[in-house]
């Protein structure tokens, strides 16, 4: 009986997050699917990835930078929209933008026992602009979330990891389950 309970749990844990991912992008589908009214399953979805890389393509052309400046200028007046705006163009520019912030792993020490460490990304080198100099700011994302903490550290008190980033946030987000493999720094 044991054998077969452990064989369940097993089974368990190889298909949970097969399902739990599929479960999740079949949803995906039919929700963008559902927006364009497309009959045929996944054809509103690649179009929706064509439209995305496309507006790519133009906001990098010359021809439709001022068009596009002009349409965030607006944004970044309206008191509101601004706020939500900016906060997730900035957000969206952290993870996959030209300003990459999240690829600076660090493992803070100095934490409130004095004993345990965190695991963060340096999001801001300085803050000498605000008095505050030989500090920076450390996000820390919070395990099985999309939200974190922004603290103000010395720098002194940062030790960089030698990981990727990417996999980093998923030990993380992960609650430190997923394997981290130590990148060796480049010569």
């Amino acid at each position: 009986m044991t054998r077969l309970l452990n064989y369940f749990f097993k089974g368990i844990v190889f298909l949970a997050p097969i399902v739990f991912t599929g479960y999740v992008c079949v949803r995906i589908f039919r929700v963008i699917d559902g927006w364009l009214g497309i009959p045929i399953p996944g054809v509103g979805f690649a179009i929706t990835v064509v439209l995305i890389t496309l507006f790519g393509f133009l906001a990098q052309s010359i021809l439709t930078r001022g068009a596009l400046s002009l349409v965030e200028r607006v944004l970044e007046r309206l008191p509101f929209v601004r706020l939500l705006y900016s906060s997730t163009r900035d957000l969206l520019n952290a993870f996959v933008g030209e300003q990459r912030r999240f690829d600076k792993p660090v493992l803070v020490s100095g934490h409130t026992s004095g004993v345990a460490r965190a695991i963060g990304f340096v999001t801001q080198e300085s803050l000498a602009n605000l008095g505050l100099v030989g500090y920076v700011t450390v996000y820390m994302p919070f395990s099985y979330s999309f939200t974190g903490t922004l603290i103000i550290m010395p720098a002194s008190a940062l030790t960089p990891i030698e990981a990727d980033s990417a996999e980093v946030m998923a030990f993380i987000v992960s609650g430190g389950v997923t394997g981290l493999v130590r990148r060796e720094p480049a010569a």
